[in-house]
């Protein structure tokens, strides 16, 4: 088997998003996905990953794993790290669907069926823009179904825990800090403001009690003094874990942040490659380890760290805030990982548009999600996807180079 063409598909309404399709000669197609600033990552996936890939054996993914490494753009999570995130992906799903068989089975198999979930409580239109960060990519107000998530967090947390809980899904993560952060560039907040945004955490206790499993998303908005503070006053509501408290871009400082309190704290997504995680974990101060399989490295490096993990008892769960194929790939991942015990979901996302884009959606029911019956992945992009009108594609092939 030959690859004999890589193909990147971008949509307006969804401009934060590339996928990526891997042709071969044999008729097999791999699709892998990636998310933020995609022209960057495009660049590089036709620009430099594409013309090594072409006319190469697309099951050999060790060995191209050797050759996506450059000389610059090897570590982080910058545009180079995803597109080989995505490209990688898209080799797993070829390799899959060569041996008829699921990826987690090609990854070794099952360790367990399903997988419990957490929810993120976004809305349909959350970090639809190209601004990743901030409370004007709320989406906030449109309006758009039943499971707007943010707004309900901000307004009324406890109905939204009721709602969960009505579909199986008993654990949920919230980010109402997120106002009093940008009104200082994340230096302070006031007891006033630290009680305000503690009132949806407060209202999900009092109204479900335990029965929910309540995190704490910072977004990495805090200076350390401030994250302590808030993690220290999140502590009575016995969070599962407060997520990204300061920026991802000094280790020693997260450390300490975790020493400060007795919540557990979850870092990870914005980090690539097996190296960045290695530092974490050597760290022996966090709660748990979060990966996300498009900007870490791809499948390849997500099932490398969860592995190193697992040799220091620390659990993983892996991130889903952008699209269905992460998802997907990710949960077959999280069924073969001995030290997962929880996926990342958007409902609103998962009810609301991934089904506009792909097939296949991983089941999920009863708060617990698995993975398709299909070879690889399991899904694909829509058939008559091509013919929305926001719909571009760039393909390099032999005849290109």
């Amino acid at each position: 088997m030959k690859i004999t063409g890589v193909e990147t598909v971008r949509l307006g309404g969804f401009p934060n998003i590339l996928w990526v399709v891997v042709h071969t000669d044999q008729g097999i197609t791999g699709l892998g996905e990636t998310y933020f600033h995609p022209a960057a990552t495009e660049a590089h996936v036709h620009d430099v990953l594409a013309p090594y890939l072409i006319g190469k054996d697309p099951r050999q993914i060790e060995h191209h794993q050797l050759h996506f490494t450059g000389y610059l753009g090897f570590a982080g999570s910058g545009a180079e790290t995803r597109a080989r995130s995505a490209v990688d992906t898209a080799l797993w799903d070829i390799l899959g669907k060569s041996v008829d068989l699921p990826l987690c089975d090609v990854l070794g198999g099952r360790v367990r069926n399903d997988i419990k979930v957490y929810n993120t409580c976004a809305g349909y239109s959350y970090t639809r823009n190209n601004n990743l960060k901030g409370t004007q990519n709320f989406g906030i107000g449109k309006d758009e179904g039943k499971y707007d998530d943010l707004s309900a967090f901000l307004e009324r947390a406890d109905e939204l825990a009721a709602s969960l809980l009505e579909m199986g899904i008993s654990a949920m993560k919230i980010w109402p800090f997120d106002y009093a952060a940008e009104a200082t560039q994340g230096q302070y907040i006031s007891l006033d403001e630290l009680k305000k945004a503690l009132v949806p955490f407060e209202k999900i206790r009092h109204a479900v009690g335990d029965k929910m499993e309540v995190m704490a998303e910072l977004h990495s908005m805090w200076n350390k003094p401030m994250a302590i503070r808030i993690a220290r006053a999140l502590e009575p509501i016995n969070p599962l874990w407060v997520e990204d408290p300061v920026v991802m871009d000094n280790m020693a400082e997260i450390a300490d942040v975790a020493a400060a309190t007795r919540c557990p704290i979850g870092v990870g997504e914005t980090r690539g490659m097996r190296s960045d995680f290695r530092t974490l974990l050597e760290m022996k101060s966090l709660g748990l380890l979060i990966m996300d399989m498009s900007w870490c490295g791809g499948i390849t490096e997500a099932k490398a760290i969860a592995a190193s993990a697992q040799a220091y008892h620390l659990p993983v769960a892996f991130h889903d805030c952008t699209g269905p194929v992460v998802l997907t790939a990710s949960t077959h991942l999280a069924l073969n990982a001995r030290n997962c015990f929880i996926q990342e979901v958007v409902r609103a996302f998962y009810y609301g548009w991934y089904s506009d884009v792909v097939t296949g959606l991983p089941p999920l029911a009863k708060g617990r999600i698995t993975v398709p019956d299909a070879p690889g992945i399991g899904l694909s992009l829509l058939p008559d996807l091509h013919k929305r009108s926001d719909y571009s594609s760039r393909m390099t092939d032999k005849a290109s180079l």
